[in-house]
């Protein structure tokens, strides 16, 4: 399926895909107008929702409330490359969380497709056309 990205104006732009629209910003200090996410930032988005998914469904599959169960995503990068060197996720469980599904909990977070995919990262090719 192909994705469409145009540019609406300033340093915004937007992606077109499977009929959604999403729309990304830089920061005022990077000559945005900071009105929304910039991609990176989407990228980040992107692993803890993933993550959360599969959290969320292994508590659903095992009957688990998830009231209040959430996922916090830390990352530490490089001061030299800028580049993310560690993403650290924790799952809060509530202390009622049962103790014999807190492993299974983490492997089902690491089933999460898009760092799956950063386990086998594709190749990029591009065109001018």
């Amino acid at each position: 399926m192909n994705m469409e990205i145009r540019f609406p104006g300033g340093k915004k732009v937007e992606a077109t895909y499977k009929g959604y629209t999403t729309l990304t910003d830089q920061p005022t200090h990077a000559g945005g107008n900071g009105s929304a996410l910039e991609p990176f930032s989407l990228f980040l988005v992107s692993i803890g929702t993933c993550t959360g998914f599969y959290v969320l469904s292994f508590c659903q599959k095992h009957d688990i409330p998830t009231k209040d169960i959430s996922l916090v995503l830390t990352t530490e990068q490089n001061d030299e490359t800028h580049l993310i060197t560690n993403i650290t996720i924790d799952i809060k469980v509530p202390k009622e969380f049962p103790e014999q599904y807190k492993n299974a909990v983490i492997k089902a977070a690491e089933s999460c497709a898009v760092k799956k995919q950063l386990d086998h990262p594709p190749q990029f090719t591009i065109h001018v056309i």
